[in-house]
């Protein structure tokens, strides 16, 4: 296997690093975490004041969305047991 399927192929490239930082000793272990999580960290994109807008508007919609839902099936589930066994008060 040459050099570049090896780097194609990202699970024997993952699989040979988690090796590597299991042989590391712990201090170098919680280095490597952290220089992984600045690397991770570089790459978060803040979104736009668009995006966030629409992005806040889609959750909002779908919230009423799920509120409208479960309000439907408790008014629902209400009248069947209310016709099962009748009503309770008086």
């Amino acid at each position: 296997m040459s050099t570049s399927e090896v780097e194609e192929s990202g699970g024997v490239v993952e699989r040979a690093q988690a090796d590597r930082a299991a042989k590391r000793n712990w201090f170098s272990r919680i280095v490597l975490f952290i220089q992984q999580v600045i690397a991770e960290l570089k790459k978060v994109v803040t979104p736009t004041r668009k995006e966030l807008v629409n992005f806040t508007l889609v959750v909002i919609a779908f919230v009423l969305i799920m509120m409208g839902l479960v309000w439907v099936l408790d008014q629902a589930f209400g009248f069947v047991t209310v016709f099962i066994f009748g009503s309770t008060l008086g």
